[in-house]
């Protein structure tokens, strides 16, 4: 089989890279101003009068090619330091635009624009410009097919509601974002609205029912002359304090009381290729993780990146075929969060001519105290990625990664790739080795991974086809891989269906079939579900979905399939609700496994009591029986509530309980934020952890109580202030 990918790769290398970049085949002109306009959401600057505008929205969701429900007029325009844009989104029932003071990032249920800027127009990757009726932000970067809303850049926005509807202005700094250093500077771009109440995407231009969601190769081009080509500079340095208290013999005791002063900078070589720096990092979170259940898992919890020195770039590391299908196992080669308490990073990305793109990151990780007389202060952990852009979206890639520790390291270098076979369908695939040696005696172990991903998508039809194979040694540290020794090949079919009704906007039907073998035991699982989701009263949905599935582990066969159903809908521009409920066969994870059933239940309600407070309540529930007994082995809820009142668009206070009746604890979180921009921020959070223990005296040890003791205790203050030249 290996053999046979080679040969195949290097044929559709081949083909490939004999065509060349292909660019939108529509050119906007925008208005280039002397005079900028003022961002306060009010369109009456002049610059407006003469700026280029669109006006012919269609949607693309719930269904392609219907004009929009409401009327929009976007606009384009700039100076040569600034892009400028403009929306005017007409509504014919005004009161029920959906619109929250809400901290940044937090705005996608409510009604919003966005501008979908690819700088490059190279159509490999673009930045996503959100802004809500009232001005607040939201920001992404969207490559190889994934969007990452982690990302956060330094832009202007105000909006304003009309008793017609709503306007809004944006100006992004071309600081702010990456772009060729040629002149004019052709970018692309396709302008979008959002109508919460219709669930309605519009766009412009319009999306081409038969190429689906290609967004990157169905925008329209931008040409701007003489913009300005920076040498950017900024420091960002931050200061970090922090008190720690844990129980001891009955009494909290403080364990730590520290402050921190850490520096990061970024320069750009050029205005396409950045390099970025930092000594001593604060990491910190200014929330804690909302609770999982982790008891009886077969690997660990995945976790997402939210550190911000990781952010910037991260795009750069999507891996083609990877996270393919619901069984994939590898979901990331590339995964920040293995770095844990760095001293020390620095990293390079952007491009290095008009088709390559480079990346290039570095971090000194402190090693936990116990591990230290093993294995030194430090592991190393340099990753390297490149990425040769080819016609269309597809391109071709490699990657690099290692963690060396003394005595140890694994290493994993490989090639990833994604060809547009057709306006509807592409092919990705991967390639990767990894080399491990986890101390002096043992010999070092190789293996490998390989992936095959098929996919077409039309307003019609979605299906995908993958193969995947990961050796039983294969090993990525800084990735995030729940299992290897498989061999898997996959398929869905996913029909679209459009009634002529009023009611059901849409039906998707889903089959889904995959056979694995499990390598260590040679033997054989399947996983098979079909399902049917409606989407309808416009916000409406809901799904059911079949299973029925065995899975390999400690080389046994146990039954895994099941059903589930789920519900979800925003009643109104104020309340939404999400539901789910899952009951299945189940394995019980142990050296000595054994069959049973499980129930789990997911419910999230959002209630924003008025525009500026949100109330944001979700429970999680999973259960376990014993087959041979009938007896409940675990019962696991969580019930978290998180309040936020956002004062304005800059500071907000918000607090959080959270309750683990299995752990027996009560989390409380409190904190007080103001984020000018992002990198110029005051933090200010304390909290505790609560347990239902209590000291005994006489035994001179812990015993369960009913009552809460406080067990934890935190307080911090950060301070960071981005300069730039």
């Amino acid at each position: 089989m290996k053999n046979v990918f080679y040969d195949n790769l290097y044929v559709f290398i081949f083909l490939f890279t004999s065509f060349q970049l292909t660019t939108a085949e529509e050119k906007l002109n925008p208005f280039k101003t002397d005079i900028p306009p003022i961002i306060d959401g009010n369109l009456n600057d002049q610059v407006w009068k003469g700026a280029l505008n669109v006006s012919d929205f269609k949607t693309f969701a719930p269904d392609f090619g219907k004009n929009g429900t409401e009327k929009t007029i976007a606009y384009a325009a700039y100076d040569s330091e600034n892009l400028y844009f403009a929306f005017l989104c007409f509504d014919k029932e005004p009161g029920k635009i959906k619109s929250s003071v809400s901290s940044r990032d937090n705005i996608r249920p409510d009604d919003w624009v966005c501008i979908n800027l690819d700088s490059f127009n190279d159509q490999q990757s673009l930045y996503a410009f959100y802004v809500n009726p009232l001005g607040i932000q939201m920001d992404s970067r969207f490559a190889s097919g994934r969007e990452d809303i982690s990302a956060d850049f330094v832009w202007y926005s105000a909006g304003q509601k009309l008793s017609d509807g709503y306007s809004v202005e944006i100006s992004i700094p071309l600081k702010s974002i990456r772009y060729s250093e040629r002149n004019p500077v052709t970018m692309s771009i396709y302008f979008e609205r959002y109508i919460s109440r219709f669930s309605e995407h519009d766009s412009y231009p319009e999306l081409d029912p038969a190429k689906g969601f290609a967004f990157l190769t169905q925008m329209a081009s931008l040409v701007y002359y003489d913009l300005k080509h920076y040498t950017l500079f900024e420091l960002l340095p931050a200061f970090t304090y922090s008190q720690k208290y844990n129980l001891s013999s009955g009494k909290l005791e403080k364990n730590e009381n520290q402050g921190e002063i850490s520096l990061t900078t970024k320069y750009g070589i050029t205005s396409d290729l950045i390099l970025d720096g930092t000594y001593n990092p604060d990491f910190s979170q200014i929330e804690a993780d909302a609770g999982q259940v982790d008891v009886n898992l077969r690997y660990q919890l995945y976790f997402p990146e939210k550190r911000t020195f990781f952010l910037e770039g991260n795009e750069i590391y999507n891996i083609a075929a990877t996270r393919s299908s619901e069984i994939d196992p590898l979901l990331s080669l590339v995964h920040t969060r293995t770095i844990i308490n760095p001293l020390t990073g620095i990293k390079l990305s952007g491009k290095v001519s008009s088709n390559n793109t480079i990346a290039f990151m570095f971090a000194m990780d402190r090693l936990p105290s116990d591990k230290t007389a093993l294995s030194g202060d430090y592991s190393y952990v340099p990753i390297l990625r490149y990425k040769h852009s080819l016609s269309d979206d597809s391109y071709i890639g490699g990657v690099f990664t290692d963690r060396e520790i003394k005595n140890s390291y694994n290493r994993v270098i490989g090639i990833d790739g994604m060809l547009r076979l057709t306006d509807a369908s592409t092919l990705e695939w991967n390639a990767f080795y990894s080399s491990s040696k986890s101390n002096l005696l043992q010999e070092i172990q190789g293996g490998q991974a390989l992936g095959l991903v098929y996919n077409y998508d039309s307003r019609n039809l979605y299906y995908s086809f993958t193969g995947k194979e990961i050796s039983e040694n294969f090993n990525a540290e800084t990735g995030y891989l729940t299992r290897t020794g498989i061999f898997a090949l996959t398929g869905l079919v996913r029909p679209k269906i459009y009634p002529n009704s009023s009611f059901i906007q849409k039906i998707d039907l889903e089959t889904f079939s995959a056979q694995t073998q499990d390598k260590p035991s040679n033997m054989w699982e399947s996983y098979n579900y079909v399902s049917a989701q409606a989407f309808f009263l416009g916000t409406w949905n809901f799904r059911l979905k079949y299973s029925y599935a065995t899975e390999i582990y400690n080389r046994e066969r146990f039954n895994t399939g099941g059903f589930q159903v789920s519900f979800g809908s925003q009643f109104t521009n104020r309340v939404s609700v999400y539901l789910s409920y899952k009951k299945s066969n189940s394995i019980y994870y142990s050296s000595t496994p054994y069959q049973g059933k499980s129930n789990r239940i997911s419910a999230i309600m959002v209630y924003n009591l008025s525009e500026n407070l949100e109330s944001y309540s979700t429970f999680t529930f999973s259960d376990f029986y014993r087959d041979s007994d009938s007896q409940l082995i675990y019962e696991y809820p969580i019930f978290r509530e998180r309040l936020t009142y956002q004062l304005n668009k800059y500071l907000f206070f918000r607090g959080i309980l959270e309750y683990n009746k299995y752990k027996r604890q009560l989390i409380t979180d409190f904190l007080i934020s103001f984020t000018y921009i992002p990198g110029t921020v005051i933090h200010l959070g304390y909290g505790s952890l609560y347990q239902k223990t209590e000291w005994d005296e006489f035994q001179n040890r812990y015993v369960d109580s009913n009552n809460f003791l406080e067990t934890q205790r935190g307080f911090f203050f950060k301070m960071s202030y981005l300069w730039r030249n």
